[in-house]
């Protein structure tokens, strides 16, 4: 097809990339003129972005940059319910968080704050341990009872901090149960009107 120039100022007859190279420039295209549609997958890499907004940085974006050590995220849980217990077999406190992490690689410190300690009697004793579900991360107790019978002792905050690798991007429970350290008298936390924290923090592996 030859070229013709209308006389409306318009040509016809030009095929795809007749056009030599430099022929369009910046200023020959029309304001808005090209949209997301006509930009090839990576055409605007790092080089060429001036700025971008803090909105668009989140999800496995952020986490992805942050270097190892970071907190990723915190979740805390707490309880102020008083609880019981005159059973050798451990039971929930009431105490629990759970956290989704990021990555399989994250880890989770883990603080407990469990508050209202008490042991009444002879021999009593509050046993407190820490799980991720069902499975026991560690022990904080407090065992030691009273010779004398009557004795009541109260043992304030019963505190512990672990460094937990649960593997998983999938959401984790923690949680603490207690039991009393002979089936004799009773044990008791978040006595006193007092309130009990669990503490959990993604950080970055």
């Amino acid at each position: 097809m030859s070229i013709v120039i209308n006389g409306s100022g318009s040509i016809s007859g030009l095929a795809v990339g007749g056009l030599p190279d430099g022929t369009v420039d910046a200023g020959t295209l029309a304001t808005n003129s090209v949209d997301s549609a006509e930009l090839i997958d990576g055409a605007v890499d790092d080089s060429h972005m001036a700025a971008m907004a803090a909105s668009k940085l989140s999800g496995t974006v952020a986490t992805a940059r942050m270097p190892t050590g970071s907190v990723l995220q915190v979740v805390q849980g707490s309880t102020g319910t008083a609880v019981e217990s005159t059973s050798v077999s451990y039971a929930d406190t009431g105490l629990s968080a759970s956290i989704t992490p990021s990555s399989t690689s994250s880890k989770i410190l883990v603080r407990v704050h469990q508050n209202g300690g008490l042991k009444e009697a002879a021999g009593s004793g509050v046993l407190v341990q820490l799980y991720r579900g069902s499975t026991v991360l560690t022990k904080l107790t407090h065992a030691a009872g009273y010779n004398n019978v009557n004795q009541v002792a109260y043992l304030g905050a019963i505190s512990t901090e672990y460094l937990d690798s649960p593997s998983t991007a999938s959401a984790v429970t923690y949680k603490t149960q207690f039991a009393n350290n002979q089936a004799i008298s009773s044990s008791h936390l978040q006595v006193g009107s007092t309130t009990s924290f669990i503490t959990l923090m993604e950080i970055a592996g």
